[in-house]
């Protein structure tokens, strides 16, 4: 499959196929990243949820499993100071659901965390030498970026708006990926708390490619072969899935999760802060639709999520976080190999159809 019209992504992070598996915290899988990988896209494993032996420990058995190029993901946030009158406020509107369901709300709160990128983190890009790194919520600091792209590896982020995709350029990015308001998970949003930024994939992508010289890749609301045509057509050099890789049996989901990307309309995803203290799109449940989706009780990210793990506990289908994005039903129940080679042959017929 070299008839592809832009090869700048291929050529610029030595993948056969411009197709990259969004880094998925929490249901991403070393199998999942493998068989990307060996289908000729971009496996990603995202690292903010996991310690540096647990990551070394995926990483080796990928690189056991394939010679393929690899993209290691980190969130560059920074940790809120404490604040304990705001986690109170936003356990005690959570209290009705402790008592309904017999959760102790007595007891101390679960701390939810992701960890940001920080001297360990760089220290184990240096160890680990991946081809690709990319972050989420901006970029590091500039001494820790300089250590990265001197192992060689290509970096990139994600942009939300084109002042974040300009601000990202200049600060050294080899690639941009656009990431529309349709997209599952975390907003990429880091230059405003303004969720009235926020932009569509259709009108974001062409308005990035314009704006920068580095190539550009499509995310959010691409679900199928006609979504990476599309992405294509407006400038993009490679598209970025991620609830597309959530209906692949190398995805770890909980069953709730699991059942309700199966069965949730397009229009039941919303931006929402309850779970982590960040706005991230996910199937609406039970306390998204009772406290609103989103709330200024939230703690800051990424600590939201510590009141809610009892009740999650007790039911994760209402009180857990069901990342997707809004192209959900278009999820193909494809093993991430076949789910890869498929959309790409797909839409490389149509591109040279065209």
């Amino acid at each position: 499959m070299s008839q592809w019209s832009d090869t700048r992504i291929l050529d610029l992070l030595g993948i056969q196929l411009p197709i990259i598996q969004g880094p998925l915290a929490g249901a991403t899988t070393s199998a999942m990243v493998i068989a990307v990988a060996r289908a000729g896209g971009l496996g990603s494993l995202p690292c903010a949820m996991l310690t540096p032996e647990q990551i070394r420990q995926e990483v080796q058995a990928i690189r056991q499993a394939t010679s393929a190029p690899l993209n290691l993901n980190f969130f560059c946030h920074q940790m809120p100071a404490p604040d304990a009158e705001r986690a109170a406020r936003w356990k005690a509107a959570l209290e009705p659901y402790y008592r309904e369901l017999g959760a102790d709300f007595d007891a101390p709160t679960p701390v939810s965390s992701r960890a940001p990128f920080d001297l360990v983190s760089c220290e184990l890009v240096e160890e680990l030498r991946p081809e690709i790194v990319s972050f989420h919520f901006g970029l590091p600091e500039p001494a820790l970026l300089a250590r990265v792209k001197a192992t060689g590896a290509k970096v990139l982020s994600s942009a939300s708006t084109v002042d974040e995709a300009i601000w990202l350029e200049q600060h050294g990015c080899d690639a941009i990926i656009a990431m529309g308001y349709e997209a599952g998970g975390h907003r990429p949003i880091f230059l405003s708390d303004d969720l009235n930024t926020q932009v569509g994939t259709m009108a974001l992508v062409p308005q990035i490619v314009d704006a920068v010289q580095v190539p550009v890749i499509a995310a959010g609301g691409i679900g199928d072969a006609r979504g990476i045509v599309a992405a294509f057509a407006l400038g993009a050099s490679a598209v970025q899935l991620g609830t597309a890789y959530l209906f692949t049996p190398e995805a770890k989901v909980s069953a709730a999760h699991h059942r309700a990307l199966r069965t949730a309309k397009d229009s039941q995803t919303a931006l929402t802060n309850l779970f982590t203290g960040r706005p991230a799109r996910g199937i609406v449940n039970r306390v998204m639709r009772e406290i609103g989706p989103i709330s200024p009780l939230a703690p800051a990210f990424p600590l939201a999520g510590g009141a809610l793990m009892p009740l999650r506990a007790k039911d994760e289908a209402d009180f857990a976080n069901l990342w997707a994005g809004q192209a959900l039903r278009l999820g193909l129940e494809l093993p991430a190999f076949e789910l890869t080679r498929t959309l790409a042959e797909q839409a490389l017929a149509k591109l040279n159809r065209s």
